[in-house]
């Protein structure tokens, strides 16, 4: 049964169809096939079904505020911001281009919009200043991942909706593992440019810092309101991505005036392609999920990976290989909703914190996004940098290495993700 519905989803692909097609065809040719008695029509209410949750409204907001601010001017403001405080240390440049897709993140939700929002200012100051393309290309890519742990993480929202973990809690967990990634990949850079011995910008005064920092201090408001919205009691999660909505319109729109109220119909229909997409790959992971749950292939899988009483190391460890693995291969939010349902009963039995191993599939599905060879912020960086694919990936594999060294040490030090949880709810 595993071994038709593996061999009917790569069948499917390899002629061409998208995704969303295997998802949904495979597990109803499995259904007809070996559970003759069980209505059909059952994968037509999963399907619809899938895209019931109240929470998924967060989703089209969060993606089109990060719309409204790609089409303005918010990016840049927080680049500013950053290059006056860090610019003329060693590999200045850089740790600003770290910082500043964190930041971004924090807004946005998304690696490939961080991609498009700071990758297009920052490549061209850091070939400039005398940076290797393929150097540039590595850490934009990979810096991006970081907006996939800092709220508000759309690859959190999924896990939150497959597994029913909170979403507050998980966005807040995910701001520890954020900010290490930026210390690993600062620390990198600064000893890199310093190697190689890069130029510097100059020193910006006191004057010019308060400057930047006043033109920055509006964008700030994202993170503000979506965190402290949230943890207040003032909004929900949902609530906190229909006011981001509405700041970042007030905020391009009236307050910077570098979107026009006119520009606003066609950034929608920018978000609208994006979130069928999304919304039809969640319908059909919520048909997939359970048709393989009806015919415990969860079961048969953690009992032949895992054994019958696997330890929660072993579980993480299992979860890691199995996340990374596919997120090099598929978008993410496939791999969250497919592999989810699978490890997820198991993980609590072992005895995993649901918030720590949320944490840790989305650090995955971070890295996976990155990794070759299909991960999908290469191919955005290949459009958006115009540059072929092979010289987009030549200088990533040490960001991989740093990377799945965070993830080992989030599976020994949970901490790290739950201390922040932990005070806030204490």
């Amino acid at each position: 049964m595993v071994t038709t519905l593996m061999i009917i989803m790569v069948t499917l692909l390899l002629f061409g169809f998208p995704m969303m097609v295997p998802m949904i065809v495979a597990p109803l040719i499995v259904l007809i096939a070996y559970f003759p008695n069980v209505d059909p029509s059952m994968m037509t209410q999963q399907l619809i079904a899938g895209i019931q949750t109240f929470v998924l409204l967060a989703v089209p907001m969060f993606i089109f505020a990060a719309d409204i601010m790609c089409a303005g001017q918010t990016a840049n403001r927080l680049l500013d911001f950053v290059e006056t405080f860090v610019g003329h240390i060693h590999g200045g440049l850089a740790i600003t281009t770290a910082a500043a897709c964190t930041l971004f993140g924090s807004i946005s939700g998304s690696t490939q919009a961080t991609v498009v929002a700071i990758g297009k200012p920052m490549r061209k100051k850091l070939l400039e200043m005398g940076y290797h393309d393929e150097d540039i290309m590595a850490l934009i890519i990979n810096a991006s991942d970081i907006a996939l742990l800092i709220p508000p993480s759309i690859g959190m929202i999924m896990y939150a909706v497959v597994s029913g973990a909170s979403v507050g809690e998980l966005f807040i967990a995910g701001i520890g593992p954020g900010l290490l990634i930026l210390v690993v990949f600062a620390l990198y850079n600064y000893i890199s440019a310093r190697r190689q011995n890069l130029p510097k910008s100059p020193k910006a005064s006191w004057e010019q810092r308060l400057t930047a920092t006043k033109r920055a201090l509006l964008p700030f408001g994202f993170p503000a309101i979506i965190i402290g919205g949230i943890y207040t009691g003032f909004f929900s999660p949902t609530e906190a991505a229909a006011a981001s909505v509405l700041y970042a319109a007030i905020l391009e729109i009236v307050v910077y005036k570098n979107v026009k109220v006119k520009d606003l119909p066609s950034i929608a229909l920018s978000t609208g392609l994006v979130t069928a997409a999304v919304f039809i790959l969640i319908s059909g992971g919520q048909a997939f999920s359970w048709m393989i749950s009806y015919a415990k292939i969860p079961q048969l899988i953690t009992a032949s990976v895992l054994g019958a009483a696997p330890s929660a190391l072993r579980v993480l460890f299992t979860v890691t290989l199995f996340y990374f693995v596919g997120c090099m291969f598929v978008d993410p939010i496939v791999v969250i909703i497919i592999l989810t349902p699978i490890f997820y009963p198991i993980a609590l039995q072992a005895g995993i914190d649901p918030i720590h191993l949320g944490v840790i599939i989305t650090l995955q599905s971070a890295i996976g996004s990155a990794t070759p060879p299909f991960g999908c912020d290469i191919f955005t960086a290949c459009a958006v940098f115009d540059k072929p694919y092979l010289k987009v990936i030549r200088r990533t594999p040490p960001y991989i290495i740093m990377l799945i060294a965070i993830s080992i040490i989030m599976i020994f030090f949970p901490g790290i993700a739950l201390f922040l949880r932990d005070i806030a709810l204490g």
